[in-house]
């Protein structure tokens, strides 16, 4: 055990490594994440993040600035760093590791996640970047009310400082918000006098409704689908000075360079009094247009990760992921680790009929921009 964290060496490990071969990517490590009782959602969350390249350098070189930290700096933020550290100098290709030190630190952190329970991924990821954001905004005001600390480092590590000689600048810029942030802008035109309100907003992932045999391009146009407010829905006209009837609609001011797109598949059903999964088949591509945008340029995407649930219902299963690395697919499912084909991403699109003996359905997808990131 190193640091809480454990090393071995599984059959499945050397399986893949047989089966790269040659082809195996110079540098590359890929080990599975021990289960610590139903913590698969978050070992495939942790697994997609990974794989998230430009967000896991940009924390290596966040973890080589601040090692060490004393037992009470230790935070989320540390425990990721240090766990993909971990992951990233193994002298071995392939293998396992517990991700301990993680898991205690997240139990700490949320009562949610403290019990034997299963848990949902998405939450998980909100709860995950949201936190890391919290740590990384609190880090710049401690070194902005620092006398004469213009860190280069925190800036590497993709943080504004707040203020320069005491003058506001823009909003704080952590890694989180320079891969995962985007801006929706909500526009609402009033029926009477045709006057546009817009109202902007950021989103780390975008939560889709779904519907049977449909794909993420129309679940996305749904997204932005013109609505009309009337009877007690009326909008308040600012130049009006009254309630009016108006059209509404949602489009992507700023895409992200990461997009998280979450498919709502667990729906409460009035009628049962709970919540059930909808195993609907989702199609989606190995490469996205994003459409939807005020632009109307098209930003290109590329799939690199989808957390898949297993099961048929809300309140049980178990989570795995798919990830694309150096143009292998693999499939992550805690401990094991296995070389999968690109065609075989389609069988997690979901169910075209109503009861299926595949429950395995892509929940979170994960796409990079083909265009650099806007720093």
């Amino acid at each position: 055990m190193v640091d809480g964290v454990t090393l071995t060496m599984g059959v499945a490990g050397s399986k893949l490594e047989k089966a790269l071969g040659d082809h195996f990517p110079e540098g590359e490590r890929y080990f599975g994440l021990e289960n610590f009782g139903n913590t698969c959602y978050c070992n495939s969350v942790l697994q997609a993040l990974y794989f998230c390249v430009p967000f896991r350098e940009q924390l290596l070189e966040y973890y080589s600035s601040n090692k060490n930290p004393s037992e009470g700096d230790e935070n989320l933020l540390t425990c990721l760093a240090d766990l993909f550290s971990q992951i990233s100098s193994q002298k071995k290709k392939t293998g396992v590791i517990a991700p301990k030190r993680f898991v205690q630190r997240v139990r700490k952190q949320n009562e949610l996640f403290r019990g034997y329970m299963h848990q949902d991924a998405h939450e998980f990821l909100n709860f995950l970047l949201n936190e890391l954001v919290d740590i990384l905004e609190k880090e710049s005001h401690k070194v902005t009310s620092l006398p004469q600390t213009s860190s280069a480092e925190h800036v590497a590590n993709g943080l504004n400082n707040a203020q320069v000689n005491g003058v506001k600048k823009e909003p704080l810029v952590t890694l989180v918000h320079k891969y995962f942030q985007g801006i929706l802008t909500n526009e609402t035109r009033c029926l009477r006098c045709e006057t546009v309100t817009a109202r902007d907003e950021t989103f780390l992932d975008l939560s889709l409704d779904i519907e049977q045999n449909s794909s993420i391009t129309s679940c996305l146009k749904n997204f932005s689908s013109t609505e009309t407010l009337n009877a007690e829905d009326k909008f308040f006209c600012d130049k009006c000075c009254s309630l009016q009837e108006a059209q509404k609609r949602m489009k992507i001011k700023k895409p992200p360079h990461i997009l998280v797109i979450h498919l709502k598949r667990f729906k409460y059903m009035e009628q049962l009094g709970r919540y059930k999964k909808l195993s609907y088949r989702v199609v989606f591509p190995l490469e996205l247009k994003l459409s939807n945008t005020v632009e109307d340029t098209d930003s290109e995407y590329s799939l690199f990760a989808v957390v898949v649930h297993v099961g048929s219902g809300p309140n049980h299963g178990h989570y795995v992921s798919l990830v694309k690395s150096h143009n292998h697919w693999l499939f992550f499912d805690d401990e094991n680790v296995e070389m999968i084909d690109e065609s075989a991403v389609q069988t997690f699109f979901g169910s075209a009929q109503e009861y299926s003996s595949n429950t395995d359905h892509g929940y979170i997808l994960f796409y990079e921009s083909l265009s650099a990131p806007k720093s």
